[in-house]
């Protein structure tokens, strides 16, 4: 699986002109279910994910996660983190289908909440505004065939 994580002081994602989605400080997560992905995959980015130390302590370091600092997840689908971009125009096909890709992104939603961080979630599969306020910027590429 893959995931953009965007530490963010607030963020919503609105479907046909509702928020259907909303935090306060934490992350904007936009992930992607990989062809051949599964939910050990999801599982272990969500854990990676709540664990992420990218918060400001008091020293000003970042040494704290989400869970540290009480923050929330928005969490986006984003079938287009599968781009493959040998030519002009990307290709998708190393994308999980859209009904594993779903299966894949709610396990993910799911596992993290588990790990004690509150979810929002956007629309699986729907056309979505996605607004935000990017803290730092910190912005974190994962790959869980990296992780």
């Amino acid at each position: 699986m893959r995931a953009v994580v965007q530490r963010v002081t607030e963020a919503s994602v609105t479907v046909a002109g509702e928020v259907v989605g909303e935090i306060g400080a934490g992350f904007l997560i936009l992930v992607c279910a990989m062809a051949g992905d599964g939910a050990t995959e999801a599982a272990k980015l969500a854990v990676k994910v709540a664990k992420l130390r990218v918060f400001r302590d008091g020293s000003d370091k970042m040494n704290l996660s989400l869970r540290d600092i009480g923050g929330a997840a928005l969490v986006v689908s984003q079938f287009t983190l599968a781009a493959d971009l040998r030519g002009n125009r990307p290709g998708f096909s190393t994308a999980a289908s859209p009904e594993g890709g779903k299966r894949l992104y709610e396990v993910f939603s799911a596992t993290l909440a588990g790990e004690g961080v509150p979810v929002a979630n956007g629309v699986f599969g729907a056309d979505m505004a996605v607004r935000l306020v990017n803290d730092g910027p910190v912005t974190i590429w994962m790959d869980t065939d990296a992780l």
